[in-house]
């Protein structure tokens, strides 16, 4: 069985799910999960092969010395023969600002890289990442993107079509990028709880407390909802910079709103087993950050509960508007209000929208189907290589 080395700074942050999911998901290939350091109080990675390059133990002169050589695009002395050693056949990446990061260590190997892009990295504006006024690797990162996508044994996989027209837009050549959705694994995300027309009239938002995620404009739709019907309830699930501001204008808003937190994957699916409607209203952000494909919109139809969205790529890929859920345009709280209403008091809709869901994420975001398409297109790319 071949081997891939499943690369990503920082092993692995919880919002970063996905990733774990996916690599566990591998039934063809041999994955090793490779990360510069291992973040604090971050996923569990049992069961998983795991590399952590940079030594935790090392001194403070040890990692400014890292920190330089990472600046100046020089690989750390040890790691490239540690990799070598994997015996790897394909090296995959997870965001494009890895794969600049990770490209000093990894080019000298001759193999085939895969880089994912999932959505920051691809769609903030360029400008806003070199607008900064002293050098660093930030301000050089879109020229050392776009010089990446020159590389004959660099492709890219969007996670899904609208991040693939964003990255040609930015200057990626189409013919390097395939399109991949991750998936989600529905032994774990399916139906469950009372049916769906006999839940309490409540909406659920899972997301981190931040600009694109639009929280505020959920708020606001919220008040509306609640003058038409008094016992709707919101759940908003996450923690950010922006939760203070977001509790100050539900009291100015004067409507109950539970906020939990960041909760462990499990209690987020027993939230979500117990709502009628799911509702992700991100915007896109002033520095143009934008959803790339929302897993955890898929979770919530896979687990039967239809979803209200504006974001980019869950709002005409994710779902299936009016059959498994609504979308509506960015930032447009009137729309937004109106199709919770709907959801929240017509039971025939929303049973029939919940059923829909299941259906469309077992023919389409199944994550042992999604994955196998992934594990074709490395076999594709090592036997071009």
């Amino acid at each position: 069985m071949k081997k891939v080395l499943v690369c990503r700074f920082d092993l692995l942050p919880y919002s970063e799910t996905f990733i774990r999911e996916q690599v566990l998901a591998y039934s063809s290939w041999s994955p090793v999960l490779v990360g510069m350091r291992r973040t604090a109080s971050g996923l569990p990675l049992e069961g998983l092969e795991v590399r952590i390059m940079d030594d935790s133990t090392s001194t403070f002169i040890g990692k400014a010395y890292r920190r330089l050589l990472r600046f100046l695009r020089i690989a750390v002395p040890g790691q490239m023969a540690r990799l070598r050693r994997e015996a790897a056949s394909l090296i995959h990446v997870h965001f494009a600002t890895d794969a600049v990061a990770y490209w000093p260590l990894i080019r000298r190997l001759g193999l085939p890289v895969v880089i994912t892009l999932h959505g920051y990295d691809i769609n903030i504006y360029r400008e806003s990442w070199e607008r900064g006024f002293l050098p660093s690797f930030n301000n050089k990162y879109p020229s050392r993107l776009l010089a990446l996508a020159t590389q004959d044994r660099v492709h890219f996989i969007a996670v899904s079509e609208a991040i693939k027209r964003r990255a040609v837009e930015y200057g990626i050549p189409p013919e390097r990028i395939s399109v991949r959705y991750i998936g989600i694994d529905l032994a774990r995300f399916h139906f469950a709880g009372r049916p769906i027309c006999e839940r309490r009239r409540r909406i659920i938002y899972v997301g981190r407390m931040v600009e694109k995620k639009g929280g505020a404009f959920l708020l606001r739709a919220y008040a509306r909802v609640r003058a038409t019907i008094p016992d709707a309830e919101l759940v908003m699930i996450g923690d950010g910079p922006l939760m203070d501001s977001y509790k100050k204008l539900a009291a100015d808003l004067n409507i109950p709103v539970s906020f939990l937190g960041s909760l462990p994957s499990c209690e987020v699916k027993q939230q979500i087993d117990e709502a009628r409607v799911f509702c992700l209203p991100s915007i896109t952000a002033q520095n143009g950050d934008a959803e790339g494909l929302a897993i955890v919109i898929l979770e919530a139809q896979a687990s039967g509960v239809p979803v209200v969205t504006s974001a980019r790529a869950g709002a005409s890929e994710g779902i299936i508007d009016g059959i498994t859920g609504f979308s509506f345009a960015e930032k447009d709280i009137v729309t937004l209000g109106e199709r919770l209403i709907k959801l929240l008091l017509d039971d025939d809709l929303i049973s029939s929208m919940s059923r829909d869901a299941l259906r469309y994420m077992a023919e389409r975001f199944d994550i042992r189907h999604c994955t196998k398409s992934l594990e074709d297109l490395y076999g594709v790319l090592v036997e071009a290589k």
